[in-house]
C-alpha cells in the first residue's frame, strides 16, 4: 500500500474565472423610436417575407411594393395580410432589397379562426378588412350550410359585414338555399357559368365589393379563383377541379393575396378551407350581432347558452318584441350557436 500523498495548499492556479461573455455594459430596455419609419400595407405573407404597399392613406393599385421581414423587437407578434405596418431600412423596392417591419398599428378588425373546436388558441387570418364574402357553390361541390354558418359566426365576431357569394347557379337554383338565410338579412349575390366559359352576374359582384376590403373564403372547387380571375384581369389565380369520387375540390391557392379591383376596393383571396374552428368565439359576441334579440337576454338565467329550455329569448320573440321576423331570427341565431359548438358540423 502506497503512502498517502502530502496535502497541498491551493494557490491562484486552482481558481478558474469564466469570462463574462455578455460583456460589462448593462442591457438597456429602451427601443429605438424609428421616427423615420414609413407607413405600408401588407398584401402578401410568404415564409417570413412580407410584401407591402407603401402608402400613407388607403392602399391603391400601382403603389410601390417593398419586401420586408419582421424586426427582432416585435418578438413573436404575428404580422398578417391587411396589417398596417411601419418600415425602416431599404424601402426602395429594388430587386434584392429588404426592409424591416418595426411597428404594427392597432387593428380595427381581425378575422380569426382556431385549428379546431377544442383549440382555444386563435389565429388571425386577415386584419383590417370590412367584409367577409363566403363563397359557396350551389352544386359541384354541393353547399355545406354548416360551414357557411361558421364563417358567418366568424364575420360577426370580427365586426365584419357578411356577404353570401353563390356560384354555379346554372347547375342548381339558389332559392331554397337563400331562404334559410333570409332571417339573417345577409346580403347575397348569385353568379352562374356562361356558355362561353365566363361568369355571369359579375356586375352585381363588383357593386357588392366596390370601395371595400373584402376577404373571400370558401371550400376548394367552389369557383373562388375563377371569380378572382374574372374580377381582376391578370390575377392568374390557379383554378382547381372537383374530385368525382369525394365531391371535394383540390387546393389550388396556397397563400392569401390582396388584389386591387379595377373599379375600386380590394379582394383578399385565401386558400380553400375545409374546417373553421370557433373555439375562441364567446357566445355573447354572437348574440350581440343580433341587436333586435340581444335585449331579450336580460331575462335569461345566469350562464344561459341561449339554446335551452329556460332561455328568456323564447318569450321575448314570441311576444313580438323582436319584430315579425323574431322567431325565425331566433332559430337562425341558435343554428349559429349550435354550429359554433360543433353540434352540427357533421351535417355540413
Amino acid at each position: 500500500m502506497s503512502p498517502p500523498r502530502p496535502r497541498r495548499h491551493p494557490d491562484e492556479s486552482d481558481v478558474r474565472i469564466r469570462p463574462n461573455r455578455r460583456g460589462t455594459r448593462p442591457r438597456s430596455k429602451s427601443r429605438p423610436e424609428h421616427a423615420d419609419a414609413v407607413s405600408a400595407w401588407v398584401v402578401t405573407v410568404d415564409r417570413g417575407r412580407y410584401t407591402c404597399l407603401l402608402d400613407d392613406g388607403p392602399p391603391t393599385a400601382g403603389t410601390a411594393t417593398v419586401t420586408a421581414m419582421k424586426a427582432r423587437e416585435l418578438g413573436r407578434s404575428a404580422v398578417v395580410i391587411g396589417d398596417r405596418v411601419h418600415l425602416v431600412g431599404d424601402v426602395s423596392g429594388a430587386p434584392g432589397s429588404l426592409a424591416r417591419v418595426v411597428r404594427v398599428e392597432p387593428r380595427r378588425s381581425a378575422l380569426r379562426r382556431s385549428a379546431d373546436d377544442t383549440d382555444p388558441v386563435e389565429r388571425v387570418v386577415v386584419a383590417n378588412a370590412d367584409q367577409l364574402a363566403v363563397v359557396t357553390a350551389l352544386a359541384d361541390p354541393p353547399p355545406r350550410p354548416r360551414m357557411v354558418d361558421r364563417c358567418l359566426v366568424a364575420a360577426y365576431d370580427a365586426g365584419m359585414d357578411p356577404l353570401l357569394l353563390l356560384t354555379k347557379a346554372d347547375l342548381a337554383a339558389a332559392g331554397d338555399f337563400l331562404a334559410d338565410y333570409a332571417p339573417l338579412d345577409v346580403r347575397a349575390v348569385v353568379t352562374r357559368r356562361a356558355s362561353s366559359g365566363g361568369v355571369e352576374g359579375l356586375d352585381a359582384v363588383r357593386e357588392a365589393l366596390r370601395g371595400r376590403v373584402t376577404v373571400l373564403i370558401g371550400h376548394s372547387g367552389v369557383g373562388k379563383s375563377t371569380l378572382v380571375n374574372a374580377l381582376v384581369p391578370g390575377a392568374h389565380r390557379a383554378v382547381g377541379v372537383v374530385n368525382d369520387v369525394t365531391g371535394r375540390g383540390r387546393h389550388t391557392s396556397t397563400s392569401a393575396l390582396a388584389l386591387a379591383l379595377p373599379g375600386g376596393g380590394w379582394v383578399i383571396d385565401t386558400p380553400g378551407v375545409r374546417s373553421f374552428g370557433l373555439a375562441h368565439v364567446h357566445v355573447d359576441r354572437i348574440v350581440h350581432a343580433f341587436p333586435d334579440l340581444a335585449a331579450g337576454t336580460a331575462q335569461c338565467p345566469r350562464g344561459c347558452g341561449h339554446d335551452e329550455r329556460d332561455c328568456g329569448l323564447d318569450a321575448f320573440a314570441a311576444a313580438g318584441l323582436a319584430g315579425a321576423a323574431g322567431p325565425a331570427r331566433l332559430e337562425s341565431l341558435r343554428r349559429l350557436l349550435r354550429s359554433r359548438a360543433g353540434a352540427e358540423e357533421g351535417a355540413g
